[in-house]
Protein backbone atom coordinates (compact mmCIF):
# COMPACT_ATOMS: atom_id res chain seq x y z
CA UNK A 1 0.00 0.00 0.00
CA UNK A 2 1.45 3.54 -0.87
CA UNK A 3 0.40 6.03 1.50
CA UNK A 4 0.82 9.88 1.87
CA UNK A 5 2.87 10.57 4.79
CA UNK A 6 2.94 14.17 4.82
CA UNK A 7 1.84 17.38 3.06
CA UNK A 8 4.35 20.21 2.65
CA UNK A 9 2.67 23.32 1.25
CA UNK A 10 1.86 22.12 -2.75
CA UNK A 11 3.99 19.02 -2.17
CA UNK A 12 3.05 15.62 -1.24
CA UNK A 13 5.25 13.06 -0.04
CA UNK A 14 4.83 9.44 -1.16
CA UNK A 15 5.80 6.18 0.92
CA UNK A 16 5.83 2.45 -0.33
CA UNK A 17 7.35 -0.58 1.27
CA UNK A 18 10.09 -2.58 -0.38
CA UNK A 19 11.65 -5.71 0.82
CA UNK A 20 15.57 -5.00 0.33
CA UNK A 21 18.05 -7.53 0.91
CA UNK A 22 15.09 -9.68 2.79
CA UNK A 23 14.52 -6.84 4.86
CA UNK A 24 11.21 -4.15 4.78
CA UNK A 25 12.47 -1.07 3.94
CA UNK A 26 9.90 2.10 3.88
CA UNK A 27 11.20 4.25 0.74
CA UNK A 28 9.68 7.17 -0.68
CA UNK A 29 12.30 6.19 -3.92
CA UNK A 30 10.47 5.66 -7.20
CA UNK A 31 13.17 4.34 -9.21
CA UNK A 32 16.35 2.09 -8.67
CA UNK A 33 18.58 4.66 -8.82
CA UNK A 34 16.51 6.76 -6.30
CA UNK A 35 16.35 3.95 -4.01
CA UNK A 36 20.20 3.50 -3.80
CA UNK A 37 20.74 7.31 -3.12
CA UNK A 38 18.36 6.96 0.09
CA UNK A 39 20.07 3.50 1.07
CA UNK A 40 23.72 5.53 0.48
CA UNK A 41 24.92 2.97 -1.85
CA UNK A 42 26.97 3.79 -5.36
CA UNK A 43 25.31 2.53 -7.86
CA UNK A 44 28.54 2.10 -9.95
CA UNK A 45 29.75 -0.97 -6.84
CA UNK A 46 26.31 -2.69 -6.93
CA UNK A 47 24.29 -5.20 -8.71
CA UNK A 48 20.32 -5.02 -8.47
CA UNK A 49 17.72 -7.61 -9.30
CA UNK A 50 14.27 -6.59 -8.83
CA UNK A 51 11.84 -9.86 -8.53
CA UNK A 52 14.50 -12.17 -9.78
CA UNK A 53 15.15 -9.67 -12.90
CA UNK A 54 18.65 -8.10 -13.04
CA UNK A 55 18.57 -4.54 -13.93
CA UNK A 56 21.13 -2.77 -16.24
CA UNK A 57 22.72 -0.36 -14.44
CA UNK A 58 21.97 1.71 -17.66
CA UNK A 59 18.31 0.94 -16.56
CA UNK A 60 18.68 2.37 -12.60
CA UNK A 61 17.10 5.80 -13.45
CA UNK A 62 14.42 4.72 -15.24
CA UNK A 63 13.25 1.46 -13.69
CA UNK A 64 10.35 2.44 -11.78
CA UNK A 65 9.65 0.57 -8.31
CA UNK A 66 6.49 -0.77 -7.05
CA UNK A 67 5.00 -1.54 -3.92
CA UNK A 68 5.90 -4.79 -2.29
CA UNK A 69 8.77 -5.47 -4.78
CA UNK A 70 11.75 -7.41 -3.67
CA UNK A 71 15.12 -5.84 -4.53
CA UNK A 72 18.19 -7.41 -3.80
CA UNK A 73 21.60 -5.32 -3.70
CA UNK A 74 24.61 -7.06 -4.46
CA UNK A 75 28.29 -5.51 -3.81
CA UNK A 76 31.19 -7.85 -5.80
CA UNK A 77 34.61 -7.29 -4.25
CA UNK A 78 37.64 -8.72 -5.26
CA UNK A 79 40.90 -10.15 -3.92
CA UNK A 80 41.14 -12.13 -0.81
CA UNK A 81 39.28 -15.51 0.07
CA UNK A 82 36.01 -16.64 -0.73
CA UNK A 83 33.83 -16.08 -4.09
CA UNK A 84 34.06 -12.16 -4.15
CA UNK A 85 30.31 -11.65 -3.69
CA UNK A 86 28.80 -9.63 -0.81
CA UNK A 87 25.44 -9.02 -0.32
CA UNK A 88 24.49 -5.46 0.23
CA UNK A 89 22.83 -4.73 4.48
CA UNK A 90 24.30 -8.19 5.39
Amino acid sequence: MIMVCRISGDTAFYFMNLIVNGEIVKTSATTVKELLGELGVLPDRVAVEVNLLVIRKAEYPVFLLKEQDRVEIVNFVGGGQGNGRRVYGR
